[in-house]
This record gives C-alpha cells, sequence and structure tokens, in this order.
C-alpha cells in the first residue's frame, strides 16, 4: 500500500500541477478586478476559468484512467503492485475533475479575498477522507469494505463534497464573487487571457512536480523499497510542515494583484516583505524541530529501524533548506499574482531541470554517493530557486505587467 500510494500520487502531481496552474491564473486576475473595484468582471473571469477547468478534466480523466496501469509500470512499480493496484489507480485518475474544481475554485476564493471559504472546503474534503477511509476500506460489521479500492473512493467522496460546498457558495452568495450562468458564455477575450497566464503557471508547476518524480524514482533504484518508504515518510512530513507557509505565500499573491489593481504599487512591496519576513520566521522554526526531531517524528509512521534510519536523515537534509523555501515561495506566488508567470517558469527549469535533476543523478549514477545524495540535491535546488526569485522581485518587471 506504501508504494501504491508513493507511485500513484506521484503521478497525480501533474493533474495537481493543471490545477494549480489554473488556480494560480484565476487568483491573478480576479485579484486585479478585485482591486480594481470591478466584481462583476471578477465575476465573469471566474466563470471562465472554471469553463476551461471542464475542457481540460475531460482530457486528462480518460487517459488516466484507461491507462492506469500503464503509468504505473512507467513509476517502476512491481507487477504485485500493478496488479493490485490498478483500480485503486483509475479511481484516482478517473476522479481528477475534482482535484481540478477543488483547487481552482479555492484560488477564485483567495483572488476575491475569500481565504477563510477555501480552508473550509479544504477542512470538508479532508476531514471527510479521514472518517471515511477506514469505513470503506476496513468495512463495518459484516461488510468487509472495499479494500484497497476504498480509499480512493473515500478521497473522490471527501474532495467532491468540498467542491460542492465551493458551488454552494459561488451560486447562492457569501463571496465577493457571485456566479450565474451567464458567467459560462464563452468570452473569448477572457479565456485566451486566462489562458496566457495559466499554460506557463500550469507549465511551472509541473516542471517541479516532474523533478519530483524523477527524484522519486532515483530512491526506488538506488536505496530500493526502504528507502522508497522512508523517503514517502519524509515528503509527507514536509509538505504537511510546510502548509502554512504555503497559505501566507497565497496571500502575498493575492495581496500583490490586490494592490496592483488598486494602483499601490508600494503596499504590494510592502506586502511581500512582510509576508516573506513572517515567512523566514515559520520555515526557522520548522527547520530546527526537523533538526531536533526528527527520528521521533519519522518512528511515529514506521517501526522499521531502517526507514526511521533514512528518513530522519531525508528530514534533516530536506529540512536544512527550509529558510530558503519559504522564501523562494513567497516571491515566486508573488510575481505569479503579479500576473507574471513566466519568470516563476524559467527559474523552475533553471533549478529543478537544469541543476536538480542532473545532480541528484549524478551524485547517483557516477559517484554513488547514495540515497542521501538525492536528498541533498533538494535543498541545493530550492536554495536556487529563492536567490533567482528575488533577482526577479528587485528587478521590478512585475510591476508593469497588464493583466
Amino acid at each position: 500500500m506504501p508504494l501504491l500510494w508513493l507511485d500513484t500520487e506521484a503521478m497525480i502531481t501533474i493533474i495537481y500541477s493543471i490545477a494549480i496552474g489554473l488556480s494560480t491564473a484565476a487568483t491573478a486576475v480576479i485579484s486585479r478586478r478585485i482591486g480594481e473595484k470591478s466584481p462583476g468582471e471578477a465575476a465573469v473571469a471566474a466563470g471562465q476559468a472554471i469553463l476551461i477547468a471542464f475542457i481540460i478534466t475531460i482530457f486528462i480523466s480518460l487517459p488516466g484512467y484507461v491507462f492506469a496501469k500503464q503509468l504505473l509500470g512507467f513509476m517502476g512499480a512491481s507487477e504485485q503492485v500493478i496488479e493490485d493496484g490498478t483500480p485503486f489507480a483509475k479511481i484516482m485518475f478517473g476522479s481528477s475533475g475534482v482535484i481540478v474544481f477543488l483547487f481552482l475554485i479555492n484560488g477564485i476564493f483567495r483572488g476575491a479575498g475569500n481565504a477563510t471559504i477555501a480552508m473550509r472546503s479544504l477542512w470538508i474534503a479532508s476531514l471527510l477522507n479521514i472518517v471515511l477511509d477506514p469505513l470503506l476500506i476496513y468495512g463495518i460489521g459484516y461488510w468487509a469494505g472495499f479494500g484497497l479500492k476504498g480509499a480512493a473512493i473515500a478521497t473522490c467522496i471527501g474532495r467532491g463534497l468540498g467542491v460542492l460546498y465551493q458551488c454552494n457558495i459561488l451560486f447562492r452568495g457569501g463571496s465577493l464573487i457571485r456566479l450565474n450562468l451567464s458567467h459560462f458564455l464563452p468570452d473569448k477575450k477572457v479565456i485566451l487571457g486566462m489562458i496566457h497566464l495559466a499554460w506557463p503557471a500550469t507549465f511551472q508547476f509541473i516542471i517541479a512536480s516532474g523533478s519530483w518524480i524523477i527524484l522519486t524514482r532515483l530512491v526506488a533504484e538506488t536505496g530500493g523499497t526502504t528507502a522508497s518508504a522512508a523517503y514517502q515518510v519524509a515528503i509527507r512530513n514536509v509538505v504537511f510542515f510546510i502548509l502554512p507557509a504555503w497559505g501566507l505565500s497565497n496571500a502575498a499573491a493575492t495581496l500583490v494583484g490586490q494592490n496592483l489593481g488598486a494602483g499601490k504599487i508600494n503596499r504590494a512591496e510592502q506586502s511581500v516583505l512582510l509576508c516573506m519576513k513572517y515567512n523566514t520566521i515559520f520555515m526557522s522554526i520548522v527547520s530546527l524541530t526537523f533538526l531536533l526531531l526528527a527520528t521521533h517524528i519519522t518512528s511515529f509512521f514506521s517501526n522499521d529501524p531502517e526507514v526511521i534510519e533514512i528518513g530522519t536523515l531525508a528530514l534533516r537534509i530536506i529540512g536544512g533548506g527550509f529558510i530558503f523555501y519559504g522564501i523562494g515561495m513567497v516571491l515566486m506566488q508573488s510575481l505569479n499574482g503579479a500576473g507574471d508567470t513566466q519568470t516563476p517558469t524559467v527559474i523552475n527549469i533553471l533549478c529543478f531541470w537544469c541543476f536538480q535533476v542532473p545532480l541528484a543523478y549524478f551524485f547517483t549514477k557516477y559517484l554513488n554517493l547514495g540515497v542521501w545524495s538525492i536528498f541533498a540535491a533538494v535543498p541545493f535546488a530550492e536554495s536556487l530557486v529563492g536567490f533567482f526569485a528575488w533577482l526577479a522581485f528587485r528587478k521590478g518587471r512585475w510591476k508593469n505587467i497588464e493583466v
């Protein structure tokens, strides 16, 4: 189950990338319209973003469902994992629409300044998943449950109800943006403008997640099943602990968009610097936590001594660059929020595919340094992201972009 989940989630990150890319574009456009005091135009942009997402969902869900088995094979899964996990993967890929809409509509709410609504929808999706997982996997009473498929079904139901909650607010009111059917009538100008922002933003996250997929495979090839399990534990903890930092980065994107829309460029810049300050403080605390408590954190998820040893090493090495992660996250999202989605894309290509992946490959294939060297490539690359994002931010091109 752990390796199947890792292989499937690694591939699903491509769908996450598309969802986050669309969400980024929606946040940039809608926050700008809200800053300009044009909620009607913001609603039109939201409707067109959802229309685009619906079309894209059709083209990613069907191939994902049909070729789920082949995708697991590409990730290097064993024949047994492929056999047992194909039904699970089919459900996950086939229900990718709920992932796209959950992220996208939250981007709409964030752009409008309704981050609380976005947070509630994620709570609904996560809590329902937690409750339904054991029930649908193991069953209750005389019912034996669905087994492995139950985990995918629970995830789909949780996310689906989160989307229904979002739609209820969008159509019934409770947000600065309220949609009706007229907002979904195709508007060529708005659609093209949204796609212009969305494609580099989507590619931006595909680059990052694609790099993670390669690292996942390198870990499996270098350290085997034990290293893969330890890496999974480490990455899931990294993702969990940086969620507040990600939220603060998204807030920076919204503040930049709204202030630029209101013509307050200096306040937009000050908002970014303030968010960066607090993100740096928070990530410093997380980095120290990983350094001191990595063994305790890893042992909470596994009793295997080897998994604990490798997982501890991964947490400490990857956590060593958290301060730079925090800086880079705020700056990259701020550029995205300003509508400059191309600069972060170039930065990701340079840092992940021209540095991180080749470095990890060189360390393991030519120097035979082991899995720890793959972990070390992560903070090196993320530090470069922060450095180049700072240079782009200081240059100030983002201040003059029209959305």
